[in-house]
């Protein structure tokens, strides 16, 4: 199998200078559902919140893919990947580095921990203490680690994938608030259907998948992308409209915790990555849709009402969507584009009907 340099040195098409974001991605998706089968949609949102220079929490019951998925994006992508394996004894230092006395040199000498690298894979996050989890507070949010007064800027792209177990409860610390703020999207890949675990038993049987998996995609071309991302437009229409939904979670009776003004920059970040993944220049209500859920649900809390009535915070966001008046953004070429299905409409006024 040859590597993403070796098809560069052939001129292949993966090598231009000019690939652009579809490209690119369709290479690592088809790289990563090599690994997890039967899961084009969690696969999908994982490249949506890399892209969308965002972090994603993987939380699911044990045995499902987490980590597989975790480590088959970060083998896609050539750049650097360390794996953190959180436990209770972990420690803050462990994560962010420490500064050592050099005796020959009779000063401090910094030695970086495992957060520097560009794809940081947490393994079992709720694992560690409270304590240990805040140390990745200011390098999911700032992108730096502050050690001693001392500022290091981390590699880029940055992007911490982690993973969680969300039914054993034996020896495990709930994310803060703080913490689960800073995901920008959390996913549950979910049982595989029968034909696909057939499929696994067939690929995964014998030896890992992992083994043969060879990145398919340079580091600097994601931070081009990115760059490419950050530059979709987005109708002032569609802005509101994910600025409404964020509102109407601070404002539901069945939460005491609504969504931050960081999930609605989160919302909207995602939504031009969807629409850039789906080969447009503007994005439309629909990309907000899609993602309002996967964004927003694992940020609120509900009551101890809303609790003792089984309401979760996934119904709570889909009643939101529900109730919330979908506009009509307008097309960049003119008239306006509906958000089912991104048909052209001429005439009409932002805030208009709704097309629900």
């Amino acid at each position: 199998m040859t590597t993403y340099d070796e098809r560069a040195s052939q001129g292949g098409p993966a090598a231009r200078a000019g690939d652009d974001l579809t490209s690119t991605a369709e290479r690592v998706r088809r790289s990563v559902e090599g690994v997890i089968e039967g899961k084009p949609e969690v696969v999908r949102l994982a490249l949506t919140v890399l892209f969308a220079q965002g972090h994603l929490l993987i939380e699911d019951v044990p045995g499902v893919g987490k980590t597989m998925l975790a480590k088959a994006l970060a083998k896609s992508i050539d750049c650097s990947v360390r794996r953190i394996q959180f436990t209770p004894d972990l420690l803050p230092s462990d994560i962010t580095g420490v500064s050592i006395w050099d005796q020959q040199r009779r000063d401090f000498e910094f030695k970086p921990g495992a957060i520097f690298a560009q794809i940081v894979i947490g393994d079992e996050i709720n694992r560690a203490s409270p304590k240990t989890q805040s140390a990745l507070l200011e390098s999911m949010e700032e992108r730096q680690v502050t050690i001693d007064g001392q500022t290091y800027e981390l590699p880029a792209p940055f992007m911490v994938v982690a993973t969680q177990n969300p039914v054993e409860m034996e020896g495990t610390y709930p994310l803060p608030e703080a913490q689960r703020d800073r995901f920008m999207a959390r996913v549950s890949i979910g049982y595989p259907h029968p034909e696909a675990e057939l499929q696994m038993l067939d690929v995964h049987g014998g030896v890992s998948p992992l083994d043969d998996l060879r990145p398919v995609a340079h580091a600097q071309d994601v931070v081009k992308l990115i760059d490419t991302v950050r530059r979709v437009h987005m109708a002032d229409s569609v802005r509101r409209y994910a600025v409404d939904l964020v509102a109407a979670t601070r404002n539901h009776p069945d939460l005491r915790l609504g969504a931050s003004p960081r999930a609605t920059l989160h919302l909207v970040r995602a939504a031009r990555a969807a629409a850039a993944l789906s080969g447009r220049e503007y994005a439309l209500p629909d990309d907000v849709q899609a993602l309002a859920v996967a964004v927003l649900a694992h940020r609120l809390l509900p009551t101890a009402q809303a609790q003792l009535n089984r309401r979760t915070a996934e119904q709570v966001v889909h009643e939101i969507l529900q109730h919330t008046r979908i506009p009509a953004s307008p097309h960049p070429n003119g008239g306006f584009a509906t958000g089912r299905g991104g048909a052209s409409v001429s005439g009409g006024q932002p805030g208009g009907r709704g097309l629900g």
